[in-house]
């Protein structure tokens, strides 16, 4: 429905007069099987819960954060310098900080599509000219011989996923090194999301390419989503720039200290990544002995393809208490479910049996 504007408001900038509104589908999901955002699916480590209720106090409350501590703590756990990471507001400021850093209006930015949708979201705020490069169904595999045609003496900057979202494909070392080489004269972010499943990262390559920046997240694997952190990882030059286009303190206390408390319980992290990798086998085995096509993933998700019953299946499941994300409207027939425990896996493979 077109948004009405009383008489005498002020229209928005162009730009965003142009856009589409983004509302996934959050609402009503508490006590559901949680199939269909990506997230943690049994919760975050009990260590950060405890560490939040020893955290919270009237005090503190009153304070405004101080970082210090947790990007010491933060850098060391993933290996760079404290001034090579900026903490973030979840992924989604990372992507909305780097595009105000780099990216003015008009300036070219190419795509992956389907991918996440926030990387367009804030290209299309800032005014960006959009390239979007597709994936092709069925195997929808990375298309690094568009992506190089692609880019040209306009490109500001490619965003990336890797594994990408929602197809749950992904790239190596090599093909990003290819695509640094080619785009000196931009920014390429390659979003790692999923690294925990997947365990190959770029952050090897972050000193060797100063045009280079990777994100990572606690929503996923480390079942934060709620707390909304994250961090980018670039050159300290480029860090630098990236914190004057920052607000100071957009990330809350409590979630920098749910990070901190996080990264201390890695058996935790590593027994959810067994568990989930264990389901996504038995997912990948029961849409095979259902005779439903997917693609191969490196993340903690599959995308099917269930042709024109995709939205029906969806509907079925949700009556059901299982929730899975219908992407259907940007891959024909696509659903993809989360993987999250082996037993939330064979009561979904149950249920897709009598609705298939």
């Amino acid at each position: 429905m077109p948004i009405r504007l009383p008489k005498g408001a002020i229209k928005p900038r162009k730009a965003v007069l142009d856009m589409a509104p983004y509302s996934p589908p959050t609402g009503n999901r508490i006590e559901k099987m949680r199939l269909d955002f990506n997230e943690n699916t049994v919760g975050c480590s009990p260590v950060v819960a405890q560490a939040l209720r020893d955290a919270i106090t009237e005090e503190r409350l009153s304070v405004y954060p101080d970082y210090s501590r947790v990007k010491e703590s933060l850098a060391a756990f993933f290996k760079v310098a404290p001034e090579e990471l900026l903490l973030t507001n979840g992924t989604d400021e990372a992507i909305q900080v780097l595009i105000n850093t780099y990216i003015d209006d008009g300036d070219e930015v190419i795509l992956l599509r389907p991918s996440y949708a926030m990387y367009r979201f804030y290209a299309e705020v800032a005014g960006a000219k959009i390239v979007e490069i597709d994936y092709q169904p069925p195997d929808v595999e990375f298309p690094l011989a568009e992506i190089l045609k692609a880019i040209s003496v306009n490109t500001r900057a490619v965003l990336i996923a890797n594994p990408n979202n929602p197809t749950g494909t992904s790239i190596g070392l090599e093909e990003i090194e290819r695509i640094l080489k080619k785009l000196r004269h931009g920014v390429v972010l390659i979003d790692e999301a999923y690294y925990e499943f997947f365990g190959t990262t770029a952050l090897g390559l972050m000193r060797e390419h100063p045009q280079l920046f990777i994100s990572r997240t606690f929503s996923k694997v480390y079942g934060m989503a709620a707390m909304r952190m994250g961090c980018l990882f670039s050159h300290r030059a480029n860090i630098q720039y990236l914190h004057k286009a920052q607000s100071p303190y957009s990330v809350n206390m409590l979630a920098a200290l749910a990070a901190e408390a996080a990264i201390a319980d890695p058996s935790w992290v590593a027994g959810y990544v067994a568990e989930a990798l264990a389901a996504r086998e038995m997912l990948r085995m029961g849409l095979e002995k259902l005779g439903v096509p997917h693609v191969n993933s490196s993340a903690n998700f599959i995308l099917g393809y269930f042709g024109e019953r995709a939205v029906e299946v969806r509907d079925a499941l949700r009556e059901k208490a299982i929730l899975v994300r219908d992407r259907s409207y940007e891959i024909p027939g696509g659903v993809r479910i989360t993987v999250g425990t082996r037993e939330q896996t064979r009561r979904l493979l149950e249920e897709l049996e009598r609705i298939w």
